[in-house]
């Protein structure tokens, strides 16, 4: 029986559920990932085997895709805080990647290629912010994680559903890339009618009353957006493009038809723990779980750097995997977290450009030492790197992040 001196006891308040916004935000993602991976698991090997392109040229490729996309990105956060409209920016990098999907498939020259890529990268830079921004206006403090873990876990399904299909198309078709690139403009087509049909812009953000936003507020971020966004630059110096993983796996024993089932394993992986990890950081903080993230990406590169065999290849990426799942959305949710409302999509842009800077030169970095020191290098000086990164997380963990 209750103590009448102690007074009521207060009911706990239950947990919120997960707004709608960012389910279908997470099945737009989905489906547009599902296009990308088909592109994405066989371009390296068109790269490669097609036109003949080198490790080298692959890696700027990809790293300059990135950056483009990324620099994108800022602008496109600043642009989102400025007019308070978010969903007009996502339909239009969405829609820009959807238009990407088109030359792909009819590209015969390197020059081509490197259009599409940029198309599609501009694309993702324009929809990322936004659609963060969006994620954070709607969710309530207390399910931060658990809803950016969501989002990336929907998005790696399309990263398991994509490769799967693309093994299947490379098997029914007798290997044409060109065919299944052109399959793979269907789903990066449904992902726009979804994202105009399904999500709404989030009520309020437009009429409330918010000081007049100046270019120069996109700079003047808080001391705990830096910590996270200086965190984030030393861990995608640790961490290169997937590209040289599927390059990798034709070492270890793969043909190039099966060659996608690799990032099936991985985003199978990533995909089931994102969300958990998600949930479980609103609970006991991100830290120690990015801690544990960069021990699997230390292990994957120590792992892939000597694979001579498909399944310690796919240990590796199964450790990469894991990698992924604890630390994607956590970066989201510790950016959301740090920022004031009226900054989000310029604290999402300035994360994203310069996290885009590092991917530009571990990649270039990595295609250099493939070609110059032989496919290990890259994944040891990746080790490397990742031991250097997790004694920054070490040191600064209890200063800056919640543990």
């Amino acid at each position: 029986m209750q103590n009448a001196s102690q007074g009521p006891v207060a009911p706990s308040r239950p947990r919120p559920a997960i707004p709608a916004t960012v389910w279908m935000l997470g099945f737009v993602s989905l489906l547009m990932d599902v296009s990308s991976e088909m592109i994405n698991n066989l371009l390296p090997l068109y790269l490669a085997g097609g036109l003949g392109v080198s490790a080298l040229a692959i890696g700027f490729i990809e790293g300059l895709s990135v950056a483009i996309a990324t620099v994108t990105k800022f602008l496109s956060g600043v642009l989102s805080d400025w007019s308070r409209r978010a969903k007009p920016l996502a339909v239009l990098g969405y829609g820009l990647g959807a238009l990407s999907r088109l030359i792909f498939p009819m590209a015969v020259t390197l020059d081509q290629i490197v259009l599409a890529k940029a198309m599609d990268r501009v694309g993702k830079g324009i929809r990322g912010t936004p659609r963060d921004a969006i994620v954070a206006a709607v969710t309530p403090p207390e399910i931060r994680g658990a809803s950016f873990g969501l989002r990336k876990s929907l998005d790696t399904v399309g990263g398991f559903v994509g490769p799967l299909i693309a093994v299947g198309a490379m098997l029914l078709l007798a290997g044409d890339i060109a065919r299944v690139f052109w399959i793979a403009t269907i789903p990066a087509v449904l992902a726009v009618v979804v994202l105009i049909l399904g999500v709404r812009e989030p009520e309020g953000e437009r009429d409330v009353k918010r000081p007049d936003f100046r270019l120069a507020d996109a700079f003047r971020l808080n001391r705990a957006v830096w910590a996270v966004i200086a965190l984030a630059l030393v861990i995608m110096l640790a961490r290169f493009s997937e590209a040289f993983v599927l390059l990798k796996s034709l070492e270890a024993g793969f043909s190039p038809a099966w060659v996608p089932l690799s990032m099936v394993v991985m985003h199978a992986v990533y995909g089931l723990t994102a969300w958990p990890v998600g949930v479980m950081s609103d609970r006991i903080g991100s830290g120690g779980l990015l801690l544990v993230s960069l021990g699997f990406l230390l292990g994957a590169h120590l792992v892939l750097a000597f694979a001579g065999t498909v399944w310690i290849f796919l240990l590796g990426t199964v450790l990469w995997g894991l990698h992924m799942g604890f630390s994607q959305g956590l970066l989201g949710a510790m950016i959301a977290g740090a920022t004031p409302d009226a900054l989000k999509g310029s604290a999402f842009g300035t994360f994203n450009l310069v996290t885009g800077v590092a991917v530009l030169i571990g990649n270039t970095a990595a295609g250099w030492l493939w070609q110059s020191a032989g496919s290990a290098m890259p994944f040891l000086v990746g080790a490397g790197s990742t031991l250097a990164a997790m004694t920054c997380i070490a040191i600064g963990r209890h200063r800056f992040f919640r543990t």
